[in-house]
């Protein structure tokens, strides 16, 4: 079973609902004393990342998430859920994150930029992923949908599985053990978000 955990900062339905188009049953869980129980965690995400970890620490759940990250159960962080899991934010201020993963979230640097672009990052990308089960089947470069501002940068090159250009390269997929985290929205990403998701089913 499956949860999608619901701390008012995310987009629900829409990721409920590409789950169920692959026949997968998940339910929307607001108790942290429930996450425990589920063979799978989804953290989603959209907003800004101060007031999603005060809404997390308003309902208690900043534990019951840490708690499963090391239970070795498999957890995907999706947009804003994925720079959740690192140990901080410079978004708005100085925030402390879950620290699952080491590294920070950070603004995207315009000066580094090789062309001119707008930010926020909004629309179609590549991602250059390396081989990780929750990209398998998929080539090695493919579009998805990202719309962010900020990006992660990992303390580890290791926890790295994907980069998309923007300007320059970021990182916009990491896994560090049985803890993942995916930048793009695959429930707005047609057949790619969806073989990512039901990648993440088969772990």
């Amino acid at each position: 079973m499956i949860g999608i955990i619901d701390y008012n900062m995310g987009n629900l339905a829409s990721v409920q609902n590409a789950f169920a188009k692959l026949g997968s049953e998940t339910v929307v869980e607001s108790n942290p004393q429930n996450f425990a129980k589920y063979d799978k965690l989804i953290l989603p995400g959209v907003g800004a990342f101060g007031d999603a970890m005060q809404h997390l620490r308003e309902r208690e759940m900043i534990e019951a998430i840490k708690a499963f990250g090391v239970s070795g159960k498999p957890m995907l962080g999706i947009c804003l859920g994925m720079q959740l899991l690192f140990e901080s934010s410079e978004e708005f201020g100085s925030h402390a994150g879950l620290g699952l993963i080491k590294g920070s979230v950070i603004h995207f640097d315009s000066s580094k930029f090789e062309e001119k672009l707008k930010v926020p990052h909004m629309g179609w990308n590549r991602m250059f992923t390396k081989e990780h089960p929750l990209f398998k089947g998929l080539d090695d470069e493919h579009y998805l949908y990202f719309v962010h501002t900020y990006h992660v940068h990992c303390a580890d090159e290791g926890d790295i599985i994907g980069e998309t250009y923007y300007g320059y390269k970021f990182t916009s997929a990491v896994a560090h053990g049985n803890i993942m985290g995916i930048q793009p929205h695959p429930e707005k990403s047609h057949k790619n978000g969806l073989k990512i998701l039901q990648n993440f089913i088969n772990i």
